[in-house]
Formats: structure tokens, C-alpha cells, sequence
């Protein structure tokens, strides 16, 4: 099968969708019972729906705990209620910024939960907030940052700066 997009998804989803619930069990089996439009946003998700008919309502979320699935849906329901309640780009743009305002380990399992779920616009603005952390730093700073330790020898260090030189002349 084909997978559609959110963009034919949304398009494809009926007025009733939003009493039909589906049940997300998290993998520490924690059930959430989400609207099906709400749901459906995850590719994932939509395509599980479309493959298992509708006798099915329980999805296991293996990947994902109960507490980052939670922020999963949030996210999902926020953005589904927009077609139907629209709001200026400014205050989506402030409720997405407000969202990724999490610690590390959290906004890191949202990451790859939303690779997991298939939700690309939630991946979209979760890697942009790593990107804006790491933004202007230099690499010791990123280290630091992230507490990754430096592999190299300070000769691999200099070779790898005179062969990336460029990047500085930016």
C-alpha cells in the first residue's frame, strides 16, 4: 500500500472521526484513548489503522513510555484542533517553542518517538530545537553541552580542523 500523507490523511478523515477513539498502549502499557483524527496524525498509527480494519482499537506503542507519549498526543491534538480552530502562525509558532521547553532526556525520547510514530512535523521542530541549542557553539562547547567525550588525539583534532577549514571561513 501507499503511504499518504498527513496533508491526505486530514483530507480523508470523516466529521465522525472525532467520537471514534482508538486505544495507544504505551510500552509500559499504559493505555491512552485518543480520538482517531487525533491518533492518525502518526503515519504510523494511520497505517496500522488502514491495514488491521476497524475491528481493531488497541495499538501497542512498543518504543514509547506512557510519559513521552503523553507529550506525543499533546502535540497531535493541539495540531489536529487547529483545522477546525485556526490561529496565527505567531501563536503556533509560540505553543510549538512553549513544547519543546523540556529537559534534554525528555526532548531528546521525543525525538525518537516522533521517528518511531512517523510524525514528521513533530521530528521537524524537535530536531530544530537541538539545532538551536548547538547554534553558534564550538565544538567543546557542544561536548560540554551534551556530555560526549572527545575521542581524539589532539593530533586527529588539528587534521580534522585544517581539513574542515572552511567551515571557519564561513
Amino acid at each position: 500500500r501507499r503511504r499518504r500523507t498527513v496533508g491526505e490523511r486530514e483530507e480523508g478523515r470523516m466529521a465522525g472521526d472525532e467520537s471514534e477513539t482508538v486505544k495507544l498502549v504505551s510500552s509500559d502499557n499504559e493505555v491512552f484513548e485518543v480520538e482517531r483524527g487525533v491518533a492518525t496524525i502518526s503515519a504510523l498509527v494511520s497505517n496500522v489503522l488502514e491495514n488491521v480494519g476497524d475491528g481493531e482499537d488497541r495499538i501497542p506503542i512498543p518504543n514509547v513510555e506512557a510519559r513521552i507519549l503523553c507529550k506525543v498526543i499533546e502535540y497531535c491534538r493541539y495540531h489536529y484542533q487547529l483545522q477546525s480552530n485556526p490561529q496565527s502562525e505567531d501563536d503556533i509558532d509560540k505553543w510549538n517553542k512553549e513544547f519543546v521547553r523540556v529537559d534534554k532526556p525528555t526532548l531528546f525520547s521525543l525525538i525518537m518517538a516522533s521517528n518511531f510514530l512517523d510524525i514528521q512535523s513533530l521530528l521537524d521542530l524537535t530536531c530544530k530545537a537541538v539545532a538551536d541549542m548547538i547554534r553558534g557553539r564550538t565544538a567543546e562547547q557542544i561536548r560540554a553541552e551534551f556530555g560526549i567525550e572527545n575521542d581524539f588525539t589532539p593530533e586527529e583534532e588539528e587534521e580534522i580542523r585544517r581539513e574542515n577549514a572552511w567551515v571557519e571561513e564561513r
